[in-house]
């Protein structure tokens, strides 16, 4: 199993992005960039997901969406995984926990928009991931408020680090996370399925 799975030094501070990425575009890579910068980061993997099977409508294949995923994420420090897949593991509080069980020398930073931190609290085993995983969060626009009024943030308000401490994340123990304002791409990959540009 080892060998189908990315490598990782330990010691290493590691960001997962997961998604459906479907399709993958311009915001993703932006996003991707600015969080190595900010948190402070090593590497960052692209947990691309294998989909909802609850779902009577699913993403594009898995391996459409990877190809994809690999031909506009080009960075020396990126890696496209399809890691949900291979472990069998569907939500982010599952992979989370397996991860730490397989790469347990590794620091995982778990990156989401601001939109997802919004609706944190609706998330499976929300606070396990809030009180084990250090949570990187980057603003998209119009999300700020919401994010900050959140259940998830009021809930670890004690535990925030400030914006002008992000480089610091990834080495702080969890409960932490950290909210920066980074300028963003209006773009989204429902309003690219909407424009018919991903088939």
């Amino acid at each position: 199993m080892r060998d189908m799975l990315p490598h990782a030094r330990p010691g290493q501070s590691i960001g997962l992005l997961g998604g459906s990425f479907d399709p993958p575009h311009a915001g993703h890579v932006h996003v991707t960039r600015e969080a190595l910068k900010r948190f402070g980061l090593d590497r960052v993997w692209w947990l691309v997901s294998p989909g909802n099977p609850l779902k009577s409508r699913g993403p594009a294949p898995l391996e459409r969406r990877m190809k994809a995923a690999r031909e506009v994420m080009a960075h020396p420090k990126v890696e496209v995984t399809d890691i949900e897949a291979r472990i069998g593991t569907r939500y982010t509080a599952e992979t989370l926990q397996a991860l730490q069980g397989l790469y347990p020398a590794t620091r995982f930073v778990w990156l989401m928009g601001a939109d997802n931190m919004a609706q944190f609290h609706l998330w499976d085993r929300w606070e396990w991931i809030q009180d084990n995983v250090p949570i990187g969060i980057l603003a998209r626009p119009g999300d700020r408020m919401a994010a900050l009024n959140a259940p998830a943030a009021r809930r670890g308000v004690s535990s925030r680090l400030r914006a002008r401490n992000s480089e610091a994340l990834a080495r702080s123990p969890a409960p932490c996370w950290c909210f920066v304002n980074v300028p963003m791409r209006d773009i989204s990959s429902s309003a690219i399925r909407a424009r018919g540009d991903w088939g």
